[in-house]
């Protein structure tokens, strides 16, 4: 299981769970620097090659093709590593979009041009932000929930949030993904009300994989689906999906 952008394994807590209930076995790495207080200096530059390089060694060291779960940019990791690696299957929860698949809202395009009101944020250790986070990451949160869960982000990388944001300037393509080689089944998971990585724009990321993706939008739900009410539907739909396919 592979956790998002400001985040840690924490936000998965309850699918590892749900997953462990099932009879799998889990693993959920951190990704470099997500779980050092204070975050080193060299996060900032730290990239998706860096984060996809350290899960390649994880994935290596397991004795059989793992199945792949990842929640938003960890869903973008996640396509990455199965173009590289032997992989069993993936389910990508609300998953950031590989280089080259445009954006489909205003809200997306508005929020890759707002990074550049921080100049050279590229290579900067970017703090969560409160605002940001309550709006639009937690905002299907009970009021009463958001603030526990928004205390536990942790600083992020300039340069993987650049290379995931404004991919389109970005020329290492660092989030490329060559869709002939994931050559495993894929279930995407999308709330309605994602305005991150929203519905729309994850119908064009399934669509390069053609008829090995199967995409589904849930009802009501947001960016944070992986702990917002309901959550358990997300499991169960993820767990059932597995299952038909015997994996």
């Amino acid at each position: 299981m592979i956790h998002g952008a400001f985040c840690g394994p924490w936000s998965l807590d309850g699918l590892k769970e749900k997953f462990e209930a099932a009879g799998y076995r889990v693993t959920a790495p951190a990704l470099r620097f997500h779980d050092v207080k204070p975050a080193p200096a060299a996060l900032g530059t730290t990239g998706l090659d860096d984060y996809a390089a350290d899960l390649e060694e994880e994935i290596e060291a397991l004795k059989a093709p793992p199945i792949l779960v990842g929640h938003s940019m960890g869903g973008l990791l996640a396509q990455m590593l199965a173009a590289r690696t032997d992989v069993a299957a993936l389910i990508l929860l609300a998953p950031s979009a590989p280089w080259g698949v445009p954006p489909t809202t205003l809200f997306e395009i508005g929020a890759a041009q707002s990074m550049h009101l921080q100049p050279g944020y590229w290579k900067q250790v970017l703090e969560p932000q409160r605002d940001v986070a309550l709006a639009h990451s937690l905002d299907r949160l009970p009021k009463d929930m958001r603030d526990a869960v928004y205390d536990r982000f942790v600083p992020e990388s300039g340069q993987a949030t650049f290379e995931v944001m404004n991919w389109a300037l970005d020329m290492n393509h660092a989030s490329a993904v060559d869709s002939a080689k994931v050559t495993a089944p894929l279930l995407f998971l999308t709330g309605s009300e994602d305005r991150i990585n929203p519905p729309s724009t994850v119908a064009r990321i399934a669509a390069l994989y053609g008829d090995r993706a199967t995409a589904e939008v849930l009802p009501g739900m947001g960016h944070w689906l992986i702990g917002e009410p309901g959550w358990e539907v997300l499991a169960e739909r993820a767990l059932s999906w597995l299952k038909k396919r015997e994996l």
